[in-house]
């Protein structure tokens, strides 16, 4: 039998693999582990049984790559909550927060600021830019898109195959976009490869199944655009990130 990692005296309960890079100044609680080549950087805050630099592994049908990934990296004064899974191949912003009991999967990118709430499953190859807030229990498909500053309400999910598993060979999935400062209400569904425009407002419990322009706000199933979002409403450039 393999070990891949090993007991550390840092915390009660820490598990490191090799070569691993730990910051100064960190935060950590107990039942960590650390898997190899996983760099945290300065002033970090590891809450008690997350897993860093996990290896993905991937059902026989599965497309995902498969290429070797890269090391997991975790920037300045970022928050792993507890019970949290960071993939290998991942990258975490400074000062980012990924919420209690999250997965954030293998290549994907998480921008200085953002924060991931309770419960979330971020899949493979999604980016979610700086400063961008994700709520509680969202599902972010394969190749999702968040540009910087977006909502994610509660709940959302975003897919990315319309044949759910029977797509012709060498298609590709699609993620969908989410512009800058765009926001996304509570239970909000988003099928493959839609774009939500920069400062639309889609409304809590929508099935956006077609593009939303710019500033568009949306509602009902399936999605409809009712009106515009005012000046008055629109992300002031004074507080963007």
């Amino acid at each position: 039998m393999k070990l891949c990692v090993h007991p550390s005296d840092l915390a009660p309960g820490l598990m490191l693999g090799h070569d691993v890079s730990l910051g100064d100044d960190l935060s950590l609680g107990a039942w960590i582990v650390v898997h190899s080549g996983t760099s945290i950087g300065d002033g970090c805050e590891i809450q008690d049984g997350a897993v860093l630099g996990k290896r993905p592994r991937l059902g026989a049908l599965s497309t995902a790559p498969r290429d070797a990934l890269a090391p997991l990296q975790i920037g300045e004064g970022a928050v792993i909550c507890a019970g949290a899974v960071v993939y290998a191949g991942a990258k975490v912003g400074d000062r980012a927060i990924i919420g209690d009991q999250t997965q954030l999967r293998e290549r994907a990118t998480l921008g200085v600021g953002a924060v991931v709430g309770r419960g979330c499953g971020v899949d493979n190859d999604v980016t979610i830019g700086a400063g961008v807030r994700v709520q509680s229990n969202c599902y972010l498909a394969a190749g999702a898109v968040i540009e910087p500053d977006a909502f994610i309400g509660p709940g959302v999910v975003t897919t990315n195959d319309d044949a759910m598993g029977r797509r012709a060979a060498g298609e590709p999935l699609r993620g969908p976009i989410v512009r800058r400062a765009a926001r996304v209400g509570g239970g909000v569904v988003l099928t493959p490869g839609v774009e939500i425009g920069e400062e639309a407002f889609i409304a809590a419990g929508a099935v956006v199944t077609r593009d939303v322009p710019s500033r568009a706000v949306v509602m009902g199933v399936p999605g409809r655009h009712v009106r515009d979002v005012p000046d008055s409403d629109l992300l002031d450039a004074s507080t963007r990130g």
